[in-house]
């Protein structure tokens, strides 16, 4: 396949897949929106994401992936669990949603060449999403800060939690602080992306995300010591403030970490692993076992899961929980094999986050922002296309002369 231009609406499409995996639940908004019509509208984002890249890859020409030929292999136990509608009509439609999400993913493949295009659209789209979080707790303070979440950031114009308010800041300053190490990006054009979502990350009191920010720019960052100076002078200078940060201002940030919260409610991680030893608890037939429950919406007797691996486990059964591992395995092995890079980096970024909010947060076997920074991942880990040389003609024939082709003289 020969190098191409990437079409400036290919950003498009990815904020349409942005757009429809924000949910639909969350914090009460300054102007109610009903559910039905946020379903509405994140449903018809993900058909508009779809048609647009269609008509963007009429040729269906798509890059081999491992990681989408896996996503794909996902749908095999999603659809065989919900085929028996035991969980209603509604599995059956979250499987049509993977569908189309998994189907646009390998329609957009056709562009990805190693290069930081889809990581820009990644930060553009989620600072967007930033945006209206902080217009609602400027226009609503009250809202955006409501005690029913203590006092936690939460979206006011567009229902968003804490979790993934966080989870957009952490992913968008870990890719701003790689692009700029790596001298794809001014320091005043990231700062104007990692300053507002630092303190959009602090108000959330995220945990799961600060971890993952940390832990990920930890793994990319070491991965570019041996041959950025850049790097090592950031990781020698982000030690030491971390060091003093730890010693000055330890009592503040101990607070902050355990959100008010008793050590028997942190030991347990604010209940969820009650949640977590039921599910296992659960009785299951060796089906039920194999391919899970059929997609559902992450919860289980009414409680948020809050583990990918354990929500993977109810809805898409063993099998689902080896295919997902599988995608982690397939991407970090290739992260590893490639020579050390900027898009090698936030790659690994990427997968270290993703790894470490798995155990806490649910998404990996559905349409989920998840999915979507390991696209991105992927995307980064694919091999530029070689153009192909163009044909050189023959040189034209000189024209012989009827009466010189002979060598017989008269």
């Amino acid at each position: 396949m020969a190098a191409e231009r990437t079409p400036k609406l290919v950003g498009t499409v990815w904020g349409l897949l942005v757009l429809n995996t924000l949910g639909s639940t969350g914090a009460e908004t300054v102007v109610p929106l009903p559910r039905s019509l946020i379903q509405m509208v994140t449903m018809g984002a993900l058909v508009a994401a779809f048609s647009l890249a269609l008509v963007l890859n009429l040729r269906l020409l798509v890059r081999p992936s491992a990681f989408l030929f896996l996503l794909t292999l996902l749908l095999v136990p999603s659809l065989i669990a919900s085929a028996d509608l035991e969980s209603g009509l509604g599995a059956l439609f979250r499987c049509a949603r993977l569908a189309l999400f998994v189907g646009t993913l390998w329609l957009l493949s056709r562009w990805w060449d190693g290069g930081p295009t889809f990581v820009r659209h990644h930060i553009r789209m989620y600072f967007l999403v930033l945006c209206t979080v902080a217009a609602g707790a400027l226009v609503s303070p009250g809202a955006a800060m409501p005690d029913l979440y203590g006092g936690r950031l939460v979206g006011a114009l567009w229902p968003l939690t804490p979790p993934q308010i966080g989870q957009y800041a952490a992913v968008i300053i870990g890719l701003a602080v790689l692009l700029v190490l790596g001298g794809r990006t001014d320091r005043r054009s990231a700062a104007l992306v990692i300053v507002p979502s630092l303190v959009l990350l602090m108000l959330t009191h995220t945990r799961t995300a600060t971890l993952g920010l940390l832990v990920g720019l930890t793994l990319a960052i070491g991965s570019l010591t041996l041959t950025s100076a850049a790097a090592r002078r950031f990781f020698s200078w982000a030690v030491l403030c971390a060091a003093v940060a730890a010693v000055v201002f330890a009592s503040a940030l101990q607070a902050w970490f355990l959100r008010g919260q008793s050590e028997e409610n942190f030991s347990n991680l604010t209940g969820r692993a009650k949640v977590w030893d039921a599910l296992l608890a659960a009785p299951r037939t060796i089906g039920e076992q194999v391919f899970g429950m059929g997609l559902g919406d992450k919860s289980f007797d009414g409680l948020p899961i809050d583990n990918s691996w354990l929500a993977v486990y109810h809805e898409q059964g063993l099998i689902g929980i080896a295919l997902v591992a599988a995608v982690f395995v397939a991407l970090g092995g290739v992260a590893l094999l490639r020579p050390p890079s900027l898009a090698r980096a936030c790659a690994i970024f990427l997968i270290g986050y993703c790894a470490l909010a798995s155990y806490t947060e649910a998404g990996l076997g559905d349409a989920s922002p998840y999915l979507l920074h390991l696209a991105v991942a992927a995307s980064l880990l694919a091999q530029p296309a070689v153009a192909t040389p163009l044909p050189v003609p023959d040189p034209p024939r000189r024209r012989v002369p009827r009466w010189a082709r002979t060598s017989e003289v008269t």
